[in-house]
């Protein structure tokens, strides 16, 4: 796991890219396994061999696809179950408006970069402050995706028992991956502790009545708190770099580059970022 990126770290779009293989290569690996027991599962529910795959291929989320086959595994109809699927899946749209201001291009190709908006690439990809590497992104699902349709296609070929993963204990392999990214980016901004274990708190709290996904998607409304606390930050900030920049025009002499516009220039030069 990559823990020493910040905004103040400028690296070419390659190098951005290949850490995100990297990262993804974890999650991927886990993911794999995890797509085996779908894979398994829906054929065992009668899925049959071909749905399994293009659901992996056009869904492309765990959660989702798991509450598709728990809804209609305890006969729930289709409706049903395509509403729990999206429920669970409305935590892209707060995630995908964070990292809404670092895509690139016209409406069509930032929504083709928002598909590479999944759960451990858009925290791998977190650069702090509210920015994102979107080429640690594209590397870090790009690994994955391939890794969830090839293990949905082994489960439903080789159909091994659906409860395997769970008796060897692979199951709680991408829970931990999640962990590790959740006290890496909690590590790296100090703002991020009291949202985290506010959701920690709440999810602890939905989980006696409600099952897993909606009281995940309820613990988001920590992250509320982020968003009340971050303009105060941002205040303090900006008069802690007007002191600093006041300081150094105050400290330069004659022919020196004194001037206020170059002393603001200087002080904010850290937080640029290269895109």
């Amino acid at each position: 796991m990559d823990s020493s990126r910040s905004p103040k770290t400028a690296v070419s779009p390659r190098a951005s890219f290949l850490s995100g293989l990297r990262t993804g290569s974890g999650l991927a690996a886990a993911s794999f396994l995890l797509a085996v027991s779908f894979g398994a599962i829906s054929a065992s529910q009668g899925w049959g061999h071909l749905a399994p795959v293009i659901c992996s291929m056009v869904v492309f989320s765990g959660s989702a696809q798991f509450a598709l086959l728990a809804t209609l595994g305890s006969g729930g109809g289709l409706v049903g179950a395509v509403t729990s699927a999206a429920l669970i899946n409305s935590r892209f749209i707060p995630m995908g408006i964070a990292i809404a201001g670092d895509l690139r291009g016209g409406r069509f190709r930032r929504a083709l970069e928002g598909q590479a908006v999944v759960d451990g690439s858009w925290a791998a990809a977190h650069l702090g402050g509210g920015r994102f590497d979107r080429y640690l992104l594209f590397g870090a699902t790009a690994i994955q995706w391939p890794a969830w349709v090839a293990g949905t296609a082994l489960g439903v070929v080789v159909a091994p028992d659906p409860d395997l993963l769970h008796r060897l204990g692979l199951d709680v392999l991408t829970p931990a991956l999640f962990v590790a990214l959740l006290f890496d980016e909690v590590r790296r901004e100090r703002i991020n502790r009291l949202p985290a274990l506010l959701g920690a708190a709440i999810t602890a709290g939905l989980i006696v009545f409600l099952p897993a996904g909606p009281a995940l998607v309820g613990a988001a409304l920590a992250a509320f708190v982020a968003l009340l606390r971050t303009p105060a930050r941002r205040e303090e900030t900006e008069e802690t770099d007007g002191t600093a920049a006041t300081g150094t025009t105050e400290a330069a002499g004659p022919g020196q580059a004194g001037t206020p516009e170059k002393a603001l220039r200087s002080a904010h030069s850290d937080e640029e970022v290269t895109p």
